[in-house]
């Protein structure tokens, strides 16, 4: 990023400071709410605002559906809607190298056999699967692939479902997900673990790395499936004609989204994930918060793709949907986008390849689910019907282990981590990076023309599009200074606390914007803040949407790693693998319009009230600790804002970032595409 510096720096000012630092005022002067909300979850205006946008944009893409006459208009949203989804994922790689497939194992079961399988789906990408065969010695079968869902151990937690298909007369690949099972890329061998839970919290770190470089998880996830199909395709025991798949949460992602792009699947079944992503934007934080950023492609619901664009790409291809009606993938949403989908279906004569199935239970693939699955694949596969589920023997994971040390990454000199993978798709992608600019991205087609907005006082009323309108709610002197407590609305309902904390004997005063990593400044900044003034500047220090006073007072447990809910609140709340601040950045990349982004509207936003209520022509930004970062990008996107510079500071760079695989760093500088800003 370049630089935008003022002449005067950060040390020169401290220098010219002259008065003696002061006490601190009370708490109370800085807090703008008169109460602070009991901890609990509940709706806050920016989740709300979260919700609206989502649902409004839903509204557009219903409209396309609702617009489509003929098989003619349906193939090509499909076109459109595939070619989105590519992109979202950052495409899929070009080339399908040599799987080099090596069985490594076979178990004898009743009926049946299973093969301990290693393939590599890129070059040192290495997967550990299962196969499941019949022994009844026919020419070939159908064959099903199940992705497995989020569980530590990977395809060991579905192998009831594997043996059920089998014994149904399939054969059956299942494999482990990349950061599960055999597959951990955080492996550490001395304890015997991974540095993160199996769950979700490995796909966190590979998710978030991805994308920065322009990609997502599910490109890399996605590939797997494919060439999994790939491997089923050499066997002379399967018939190709009939590829399904099938696969529940983090497995019925996978099952949509593969099928959706590989034609060679005829029949596909998800469970436990169809739903209608808007409704997933409060659900996501108080039901289910570990983050899992695959699961949210940027731009999914701004893109008119959701999940009735996945489910629609498969027509007229067999479509099966499995729900559980307590699951936290709400029921509502999978019950609504079947429905769209089921009409289209009907309205052109194939009714009879789209079936739905609940079940009341929470998140699992329960037996009646998967009994009514069975019977649907067996149908469309020539199969003769069958009643009930055959019996399984669950086996032990060590027993279904494909390698010798139980993670591919130990096992094989050559093996890559992922993280490696996704820096090598930055590099190769940088040659040739489109030419674009952080002020760009942020001025682009989701921009809300702050720039043109009219500023007054609060009339009581929910300001209408295009209002910023400032509520002064209360005074108080420390000494010679004066803070200033206002509320500012926008944006329909939300709100930003902001401080004027400024010296009655300035006269010509320039306005400086300050805030730290948490939001407006505190008793703990006040000797700096005295520093400021006596260089003659106000301050201006406000409350980022979803921190500072505005956070939501919930501290989201992860259900997948009790570790985490050891966190103190501060630490729980903007926590990158689960936690409120993650949520809500994830919500604002479904509706495209990254919380990065937001965080530079909201300065936007401080800066139009500051210009019209204080009469300023000079505004600067500046800010502490990790915050500088994002003074520094302020500075950069907005015109006549300028920045006093830290030059001691340390600046976060995304493409630093993936050039040395950083596992964590603070969630809300997600911004896709980042390693390429210039």
């Amino acid at each position: 990023m370049r630089k935008t510096l003022l002449t005067l720096s950060l040390v020169a000012v401290l220098a010219a400071a002259s008065f003696p630092a002061t006490s601190p005022p009370a708490p109370e002067a800085f807090r703008v709410f008169p109460n602070s909300p009991a901890p609990g979850p509940r709706i806050t205006p920016y989740l709300e605002y979260q919700a609206k946008l989502a649902w409004d944009q839903d509204d557009i893409r219903r409209k396309e559906f609702e617009d489509i006459r003929d098989e003619r208009d349906l193939f090509r949203l499909q076109r459109e809607l595939r070619h989105k989804l590519l992109d979202m994922i950052g495409g899929l790689p070009t080339q399908k190298t040599p799987l080099n497939p090596r069985v490594t194992g076979r178990i004898e079961m009743d009926g049946f056999h299973i093969e301990k399988l290693l393939f590599q789906s890129l070059p040192g990408v290495y997967v550990a699967a299962l196969v499941y065969v019949p022994d009844d010695k026919q020419n070939s079968y159908p064959a099903v692939l199940v992705p497995s869902g989020h569980a530590p151990n990977g395809k060991v937690h579905y192998q009831a479902l594997c043996q059920r298909l089998v014994q149904r007369g399939y054969v059956v690949l299942s494999w482990d997900t990349v950061g599960q099972g055999e597959r951990s890329q955080f492996w550490d061998a001395q304890s015997g673990k991974s540095r993160y839970n199996l769950i979700c919290a490995e796909h966190a770190v590979l998710g978030n790395l991805a994308y920065l470089a322009g990609a997502n998880l599910a490109r890399w996830e996605i590939w797997d499936g494919i060439r999994a199909l790939d491997y089923l395709l050499t066997r002379p025991d399967v018939d190709p004609q009939r590829i399904n798949i099938t696969g529940t949460s983090g497995g019925g992602f996978q099952a949509a989204h593969i099928a959706a792009l590989d034609e060679r699947i005829k029949v596909a079944a998800p469970s436990c994930y169809i739903t209608a992503l808007p409704m997933r934007v409060y659900n996501r934080i108080f039901a289910d918060p570990d983050s899992d950023p695959e699961q949210d492609l940027y731009g999914m619901i701004s893109n008119g793709v959701d999940h009735p664009g996945l489910l629609l790409m498969m027509y007229p291809r067999p479509v099966f949907v499995a729900a559980a009606v307590l699951d936290f993938f709400p029921i509502e949403g999978t019950r609504q986008t079947f429905r769209e989908v089921e009409s289209l279906y009907t309205q052109f004569d194939h009714s009879d390849r789209v079936a739905m199935t609940e079940s009341y239970n929470q998140h699992e693939y329960s037996l009646e689910n998967q009994e009514a699955a069975l019977n649907f694949l067996d149908h469309f596969n020539q199969l003769p019907p069958k009643r009930g589920l055959p019996p399984i023997k669950e086996l032990d994971e060590k027993v279904l282990q494909c390698t010798r040390t139980g993670q591919v990454m130990l096992d094989h000199s050559d093996a890559r981590s992922l993280m490696d993978v996704i820096k090598e798709y930055y590099v190769e992608h940088k040659q040739n990076p489109p030419p674009i600019t952080l002020a760009q991205i942020y001025y682009g087609n989701q921009y809300a023309g702050i720039k043109t907005w009219t500023v007054g006082k609060y009339s009581g009323m929910a300001p209408v599009r295009g209002q910023i309108e400032w509520e002064l709610v209360g005074s108080s002197k420390s000494g010679d200074f004066v803070i200033d407590r206002y509320l500012l609305h926008h944006s329909h309902n939300l709100e930003m606390p902001l401080l004027h904390i400024h010296h009655p004997a300035n006269k010509n005063p320039r306005v400086l914007l300050w805030f730290s990593s948490q939001g407006k400044a505190g008793p703990e900044n006040w000797n700096r803040i005295v520093k400021y003034i006596d260089a003659d500047y106000d301050i201006v220090s406000f409350d980022f949407r979803g921190l500072g006073e505005t956070r939501m007072p919930y501290k989201a447990i992860s259900e997948d790693d009790p570790l985490l809910g050891q966190l103190d609140f501060d630490q729980a709340y903007v926590n990158p693998i689960s936690g409120v601040l993650a949520d809500y950045v994830y919500n604002s990349l479904l509706t495209g319009r990254p919380y990065f982004l937001q965080m530079i509207e909201d300065a936007e936003i401080a800066a139009g009230f500051s210009r019209a209520k204080f009469n300023t022509k000079q505004l600067t930004v500046t800010a502490d600790d990790d915050a500088y970062t994002l003074a520094r990008t302020i500075a950069e996107t907005l015109p006549d804002i300028k920045l006093l510079a830290q030059p001691a500071a340390q600046i976060l760079n995304w493409s630093e970032i993936v050039e040395q695989e950083r596992e964590v760093w603070p969630i809300q500088y997600l911004l896709p595409d980042g390693a390429y800003i210039h």
